[in-house]
């Protein structure tokens, strides 16, 4: 057995279901989440959504596109296994650093949003004479 090419179809294997998994899992769970930033406008939330879902592919699935390249080459078992592990780990940092890049993307936008949904503030109802 080719051990180079078996850890290229593993590793091309696990890193696009991975990206697909956690790609449709931040679509249909963060659907909600953009609705609310965005006022109830689910137009517009369910757009962004989208666009987002086909970013996230894009990055992710060029990155590991790019990686499969780069790396030790497998010549047994045992190296496959780490090779495909560290590759592997990378991905998983990557989807990680991703995410939570979003959600505080997202978060600053829901603050956003909320301050100009807020009332306005109230007029001063007295002056305080300082003396000086």
């Amino acid at each position: 057995m080719n051990y180079i090419v078996g850890t290229y179809a593993l590793y091309l294997a696990i890193s696009i279901a991975l990206t697909v998994w956690v790609a449709r899992t931040l679509h249909k769970n963060g659907r909600l989440f953009l609705v609310d930033a965005f006022h109830g406008n689910e137009a517009l939330a369910d757009s962004i959504n989208h666009l987002l879902l086909v970013g996230f592919y894009l990055v992710n699935v060029g990155y590991v596109s790019l990686a499969l390249k780069y790396g030790d080459k497998a010549a047994n078992l045992q190296e496959l296994l780490e090779v495909l592990s560290t590759k592997i780990g990378a991905v998983l940092l990557i989807l990680g650093a991703m995410h939570f890049f979003n959600l505080y993307v997202f978060s600053k936008m829901r603050k956003r949003a909320l301050l100009h949904s807020a009332p306005p503030p109230l007029a001063p109802q007295a002056r305080v004479n300082v003396a000086g």
